[in-house]
């Protein structure tokens, strides 16, 4: 008897725990739940309705669509978390995005992300679908992209496709639109914040698809876009951004221009310089940013050298020229003194169709055919009627660092 008395306290104690637990974390639901609801009536009637069409799915349904997140089905992984394949009853093909773990204020921030996204519609934006508030884990389900990332199409052939300079133009521009759209179309502009080809999905007509807002704002113009803590991917950060810590729409801007600068060159943002000391029996490669070299590769006037073969092969140098001195525009260390986006998507635009009936971006120089010799100035109305325009020689100290892809 003594045995099965202490075998019953010990399995009611255990009850008694599971079912505490159980309370409390049914208790943390519920309250998300409200913030959830409580956001939405926030944002205004006319987004309510938008808004309620995010699905709140359970953990049960996630892990019966990714079969228990196994591992089989990852599509991806990097510091914000693993993204998943999953399908829906319907039949319809999803990714899951699984985060890391969060305390109950940072759960507030990432309904805050999900109310956000809602508000996105763009046909180049990937479209959220849902989001789960049952785990310790955030999970956002988006609809699936099926051709993979730009960052991979530029390293590397993949079935034999032809990364032809028409796609890379139409990809750089097409995403120009989507950042612009975030930039413009709402009241408070929204900062994507981690620009990089790895967050460019593409579908399966090579059609841009924006991704991973995991931290992104949207930030009233008197706002000081102070933040305590540099976030983003080496590579691509805003060098202004990191030493301020103040983080605006340039920084976006800047990020492009290095998306600009690897469909140009198809290398890596950061890249391999040469070997520190060849007679090493084990050669340590001393790293630089993708910017940085480009940049002094103008400055130097050889950017033929650096340009992608395939680049080269299906362009007219007039365009990959004017496409170059965009990018070197984007990637000026002075925020203020870099393009909108909107006026990106406007050079960019041009480029796609040079038969529009508007004014060249640039100002080109008849007396000289050699590639990188040729000034340019923006079209604004600023800049034409003071004769402003951003320098072609840009020097500046870059951010390096040891990985290309490492986030802060």
């Amino acid at each position: 008897m003594d045995t099965v008395g202490a075998a019953l306290v010990v399995f009611g104690g255990s009850w008694v725990c599971w079912r505490c637990k159980t309370r409390k974390r049914r208790k943390e639901i519920k309250l998300r739940q409200k913030y959830f609801e409580k956001k939405l009536i926030v944002q205004g009637s006319s987004n309510i309705d938008e808004s309620k069409k995010i699905k709140l799915f359970s953990l049960t349904e996630l892990k019966r669509f990714t079969d228990n997140f196994s591992n089989d089905r990852v599509l991806g992984q990097g510091g914000q978390g693993t993204v998943y394949k999953g399908m829906l009853k319907d039949g319809q093909v999803i990714a899951v995005k699984r985060s890391t773990s969060l305390n109950e204020s940072q759960w507030k921030e990432f309904i805050n992300v999900v109310i956000l996204l809602s508000q996105i519609k763009h046909r180049h934006v990937v479209k959220s679908l849902g989001c789960c508030l049952e785990d310790n884990i955030p999970l956002l389900v988006y609809e699936f992209i099926s051709n993979g990332t730009l960052s991979e199409h530029i390293q590397k052939s993949i079935d034999g496709f032809i990364f032809t300079w028409e796609i890379r133009l139409r990809i750089a521009f097409e995403t120009a639109t989507a950042i612009t759209y975030l930039h413009s179309e709402f009241s408070t502009p929204i900062y994507h914040r981690d620009i990089k080809s790895s967050n460019i999905l593409l579908d399966d007509k090579f059609g841009v698809k924006l991704s991973d807002f995991g931290i992104s704002r949207a930030v009233s113009m008197e706002q000081t876009h102070l933040t305590t803590a540099v976030q983003g991917t080496f590579g691509y950060l805003d060098p202004e951004y990191f030493y301020t810590g103040q983080y605006s729409e340039k920084s976006d801007v800047y990020s492009f221009g290095v998306i600009l600068v690897e469909l140009l060159t198809g290398q890596k943002p950061i890249r391999a310089l040469r070997p520190i000391n060849e007679d090493e029996e084990i050669k340590h490669e001393k790293e630089t940013s993708l910017a940085k070299y480009f940049v002094s590769s103008m400055n130097d006037n050889t950017l033929v050298e650096i340009v992608d073969p395939l680049v080269l092969k299906g362009s007219i140098k007039e365009d990959v020229l004017e496409f170059a001195y965009l990018a070197t525009q984007c990637l000026n260390p002075t925020g203020q003194e870099r393009p909108t986006m909107k006026e990106v998507t406007m050079v960019l635009e041009r480029l796609r169709h040079p038969n529009l009936t508007c004014k060249p971006p640039f100002e080109p120089n008849d007396e000289s055919e050699d590639w990188t010799t040729r000034s340019s100035s923006m079209i604004t109305s600023s800049s034409m009627e003071t004769g402003n325009a951003f320098p072609i020689s840009v020097t500046y100290e870059h951010i390096t660092t040891n990985s290309d892809s490492a986030e802060v």
